[in-house]
């Protein structure tokens, strides 16, 4: 498989061991729960009853082989993870630090983009001012005034503009080599379980082998 793929499956097996761990955290999918009514003690014509609770889980008969299900798919991407450092180990490019690295290109771009974007305005704004005065009695009172405001940019837009273009060139390169990494670089390890598959096919696939 390529990295890819591989990253693909490290997910896959992830969903498969939360899914794991949600049925065994489910305390009636791990206990038996037997209810008996004694009937007969206070109506010797009726019969005891006993009941069994109901599991949450179809695979609540298999619990101890849950448990092993669970164990090994955690061996497994432990396994996936060695080769995927091996692959990534073998490459001329620093996959890992592009990545992380192009993330934060374009985060920068979004903040020079938005500088951009900023324009030189003039607004008025009725009322939108305060001052005091005293009126005829000698008396202090507040009254309303317009406002001017002026809004101006206290950058070179030249500057920005030329960075921005330089940092979505070189992030639009880097994601390109990234995807190209991605599909070419191959991995040392073969799927256990089809990456389509649902959990229960992987759980009867790995009895299966177990058998």
């Amino acid at each position: 498989m390529n990295l890819k793929e591989a990253f693909r499956y490290q997910n896959k097996l992830t969903e498969f061991i939360e899914e794991c761990r949600s049925i065994l955290s489910e305390e009636s999918n791990v206990t038996i729960v037997k209810n008996t009514c004694f009937r007969k003690k206070v109506n010797p014509e009726a019969e005891d009853e006993t009941t069994q609770t109901l599991p949450s889980s179809e695979f609540a008969g298999e619990i101890t082989e849950l448990v092993g299900f669970m164990v090994y798919l955690l061996g497994e991407k432990e396994k996936l993870f060695a080769a995927v450092r091996s692959a990534k180990g073998a490459m001329e490019f620093d996959l890992d630090s592009q990545v992380s690295l192009n993330s934060l290109r374009q985060s920068v771009g979004r903040t020079l983009q938005q500088m951009n974007d900023i324009r030189s305005s003039e607004q008025l704004i009725t009322g939108g001012g305060t001052g005091y005065r005293f009126n005829a009695e000698g008396n202090q009172v507040s009254y309303r005034c317009d406002v001017k405001r002026v809004t101006s940019i206290n950058f070179d837009r030249s500057e920005v503009r030329s960075q921005l273009r330089k940092l979505f060139r070189t992030s639009e390169e880097i994601s390109a080599r990234i995807d190209l990494c991605l599909v070419t670089t191959q991995v040392g390890y073969e799927a256990t379980f089809d990456m389509s598959g649902t959990f229960a096919e992987a759980f009867h696939a790995y009895l299966g082998r177990e058998e």
